[in-house]
């Protein structure tokens, strides 16, 4: 009673009060703010998982990180710079790209003008050890294709078929059509592996998630990863913080606080 923790759960966090299996609770670490702890767990383990349990991150090992100026992103952009001499190259809108550079990818590419895989080529003829890829659909073909030989691509969401605040059904469909597929004796001719990562499945996976948690905790405290915080909104402004995102406008993590911070309060109502 009285500590202050983190929280993962798959849903049903945006209220002032919750309830959840203490397995669920993680102690937050000293020096932490609860903003900071709100955008830890999911984003940077989920991170961590697919960069070292899955992509088996090593020095001198390239990575594509897709949207790399969000959440999850940021969040391996800075796991990565904890191994030595990663390439990291980045998917972003242009007007990002100066605070990408500043976190640590050496190519940021701007997606919405350039086709990101010969921008990839260009640099690296051979293409990268590992994509991250939350994109879904015709772009896992293209990560596919972006691998070196002994390349893993991981495929950890399908925000291709998110396009707006409605629902577009031309852009399921066409997502739908144009997912990734191949046979084991295909993998077995490339010397590449694929993989699917869901921390939303990991529920009952208590021991694993903890020790994930242990490592994180141990590099925050030595200062190696700080969650990017890019906005805070109380939630009477809920769909502001949405559209935030929609519009592609954030650059790391936007937070729900049940209200806003009482010197933001005595400034609105001077």
């Amino acid at each position: 009673v009285g500590d202050k923790v983190m929280v993962l759960a798959r849903s049903g966090l945006w209220q002032e009060v919750v309830n959840v299996p203490a397995t669920h609770t993680f102690p937050m670490p000293e020096g932490m703010s609860f903003e900071e702890a709100a955008a830890l767990l999911v984003n940077y383990i989920t991170a961590y998982m697919i960069l070292f349990d899955f992509g088996n991150l090593r020095p001198n090992q390239s990575v594509l990180i897709h949207m790399a100026a969000g959440g999850v992103g940021t969040a391996a952009i800075q796991l990565c710079k904890t191994v030595e001499n990663v390439t990291i190259f980045g998917t972003a809108s242009a007007s990002k790209h100066d605070s990408l550079k500043e976190s640590g990818v050496a190519h940021p590419i701007d997606y919405r003008t350039m086709d990101y895989a010969e921008e990839v080529r260009k640099i690296s003829p051979k293409g990268v050890d590992i994509v991250l890829d939350p994109l879904g659909g015709s772009d896992t073909s293209k990560a596919f294709n972006l691998l070196k030989p002994m390349g893993k691509v991981i495929t950890y969401g399908v925000a291709n078929l998110l396009t707006g605040q409605k629902k577009n059904l031309m852009a399921m469909a066409k997502t739908w059509w144009n997912q990734f597929s191949i046979n084991a004796l295909q993998l077995l001719h490339q010397n590449k592996a694929v993989c699917g990562y869901h921390l939303g499945y990991m529920d009952e996976e208590f021991e694993l998630l903890r020790s994930v948690v242990a490592k994180l905790v141990n590099l925050y405290s030595q200062g190696k990863i700080k969650p990017k915080i890019d906005s805070v909104w109380p939630f009477d402004q809920v769909a502001e913080a949405m559209r935030q995102m929609q519009e592609k406008k954030n650059v790391g993590k936007v937070i729900l606080v049940p209200e806003a911070p009482k010197e933001e309060s005595k400034k609105a109502e001077n």
